[in-house]
C-alpha cells in the first residue's frame, strides 16, 4: 500500500469458448436474439473486440455444429424460432446443465515404462513441455520419454543423467514480475531497517565481495568451472515463470550452434546453465543468445508446443460444449475425456484448420503457458541493460541455489541432495571466514 503499486492481470482477450457456453446458456434460458445479443456481448471489456465473422462463426458452431460436425445432429444445441435462438431439445438442456462451469485443474498421468512397468504419477503440465527423446527425473531415476498416449506417459532408462526435473505446480507459487523487480531493487538499494534486509546483509557483502550485485539497470552473468562441467549464472530477476522460458530459449540456441548438452535449471531470481564443454562468457554472445530475433520461432522449437495446444483445447472443448465429462454416477474417467478431446483435435487439425477454437487454443498456449509476452519485455529490458561478466572462484551467495537446484538433475551418488548442499555451504563458509 506505501508505493501503491498492483500486480498486473492481463484479461483473457475473446475467449470463445466462454463465449459458446454463455451462448447455450442464454438460448436454453428462454432465448435471445443474435443483433441485441452481439451488441451486449461487445459490451464486455474482453469481447470489445469481438468481430462479426467471430460472432457469426460462434452462432454458426451451437447451431449447427460448424462445417466440420455439421452431420451430426447432437452438436446442434440451438435453433432458431422466428427472430430467436432457443434451446434444441430438452436432452441438450439436461447436458448442459449438469456439466455448465469454466474451472478445471491440472491432472496427473501414469508414468510407465515401455515394457509396461508403472513408475508412478506426475503432473500433464510438466510432461507436456516435454517431446520425445527428452529426459528427466522420477523418484531418483532418470527416463527419457518414448511417447505419451491415453494419459500415460511411455518412458525408457536414460544413460544420461543430465535432465529436467519435474515440478509440482502447487509447490512453485513463483513471484510475479512486479514482485521480482521489487526484490531487485531492495538488493540495489540495502541500506535499510528493515529485519529482512539486516539478515541478509552478510551474504550482500559477501555477493559484493565475490561478484556483484546488479542493479536494477544492469544484467549479471557469473561464470565457474567446478568438477560439475562449466557453470553459467544469468540473473535477470524477471521470475521463475519468464526464467524457464528464457533457459529453454539460452540452451536451445546454445545447442543449435554447436553438438552438446546443457542442463537448465532457474529461481526466481536466476538462471543456471551447465555443460561438461565451455559455454561463452563474453557480452556479444549473449546478446546473440539473448536477442528478440526469431523469438517465436524458438520457443515453438524448443518446447513442445503441439502437446500443448492439444492439452489447452482438451480444456476449451469442455467448456465450448463439445465434450461432456458425463453425469451424476456415470462421470467418465480423465482419460475418456482426453481421448475425446484428441479426436476433436485431429479432426478439426485435418478438415478444419481455421476453426476458431482451435486458434484460441493455440493463442493461449503462447500467452499463457510459453508467456511469450512477459519472455518478450524481459528480453527488451535486458537488451537496454549493461552486462556485467565475473569469473567466480566459488559459488556466489546469488548462484549457489541455482546450483543446488541443479544439482537434483545432477550425478547418481549415495549422498543425498540435502548433505551434498550442506557441504558446499560449509565450503563456502570456509572461503568467508
Amino acid at each position: 500500500m506505501s508505493t501503491r503499486s498492483v500486480e498486473a492481470r492481463a484479461p483473457i482477450v475473446k475467449p470463445l469458448d466462454v463465449l459458446v457456453q454463455h451462448l447455450v446458456t442464454a438460448a436454453l434460458g428462454g432465448g435471445f436474439e443474435s443483433e441485441s445479443m452481439f451488441d451486449e456481448i461487445r459490451s464486455a471489456y474482453a469481447y470489445r473486440t469481438l468481430t462479426r465473422e467471430e460472432w457469426d462463426w460462434c452462432i454458426d458452431f451451437i447451431t449447427r455444429g460448424g462445417p466440420s460436425l455439421v452431420a451430426y445432429p447432437r452438436f446442434a444445441r440451438v435453433q432458431s424460432e422466428g427472430p430467436r435462438i432457443v434451446g434444441a431439445s430438452t436432452i441438450i438442456e439436461r447436458a448442459h446443465r449438469l456439466n455448465i462451469g469454466t474451472i478445471s485443474s491440472d491432472t496427473s498421468i501414469r508414468v510407465k515404462y515401455v515394457s509396461g512397468k508403472a513408475l508412478g504419477t506426475i503432473e500433464e503440465s510438466f510432461i507436456a513441455r516435454l517431446a520425445p527423446g527428452d529426459r528427466f527425473v522420477l523418484g531418483g531415476k532418470p527416463l527419457e520419454l518414448v511417447r505419451v498416449r491415453e494419459m500415460t506417459a511411455h518412458v525408457r532408462r536414460a544413460k544420461n543423467l543430465r535432465g529436467a526435473v519435474p515440478r509440482w505446480e502447487g509447490g512453485r507459487s513463483p513471484l510475479s514480475t512486479q514482485l521480482a523487480h521489487a526484490v531487485r531493487r531492495m538488493l540495489a538499494n540495502p541500506a535499510t531497517d528493515a529485519p529482512e534486509m539486516q539478515t541478509i546483509a552478510p551474504l550482500l557483502e559477501l555477493q559484493r565481495h565475490w561478484s556483484h550485485i546488479p542493479s536494477p539497470d544492469e544484467l549479471l552473468i557469473e561464470s565457474l568451472e567446478s568438477n560439475d562441467g562449466f557453470h553459467v549464472f544469468l540473473f535477470p530477476f524477471e521470475g521463475r515463470l519468464v526464467h524457464e522460458g528464457l533457459g529453454a530459449l539460452a540452451a536451445h540456441r546454445l545447442t543449435r550452434d554447436r553438438p552438446r548438452s546443457i542442463t537448465v535449471s532457474g529461481n526466481d531470481y536466476g538462471i543456471e546453465l551447465l555443460s561438461d564443454q565451455p559455454l561463452p562468457t563474453d557480452e556479444p554472445a549473449w546478446r546473440r543468445i539473448l536477442a528478440l530475433d526469431h523469438l517465436l520461432h524458438d520457443l515453438l522449437s524448443c518446447l513442445n508446443s503441439t502437446e500443448l495446444t492439444r492439452r489447452q483445447f482438451r480444456d476449451i472443448a469442455r467448456v465450448a460444449g463439445l465434450i461432456v465429462p458425463g453425469f451424476p454416477g456415470a462421470g467418465k474417467s480423465t482419460r475418456q475425456v482426453q481421448a475425446s478431446s484428441e479426436l476433436f483435435f485431429d479432426v478439426f487439425t485435418e478438415f478444419d484448420p481455421r476453426n476458431r477454437l482451435l486458434e484460441q487454443a493455440r493463442r493461449e498456449v503462447l500467452q499463457q503457458q510459453l508467456e511469450v509476452g512477459r519472455i518478450t519485455d524481459a528480453l527488451t529490458r535486458l537488451a537496454g541493460q549493461r552486462a556485467i561478466i565475473v569469473t567466480l572462484d566459488q559459488l556466489s551467495p546469488l548462484a549457489f541455489p541455482l546450483w543446488a537446484e541443479g544439482l537434483r538433475t545432477q550425478h547418481v551418488t549415495s549422498e543425498s541432495w540435502s548433505d551434498r548442499v550442506r557441504k558446499m555451504a560449509m565450503v563456502l563458509e570456509r572461503f568467508a571466514g
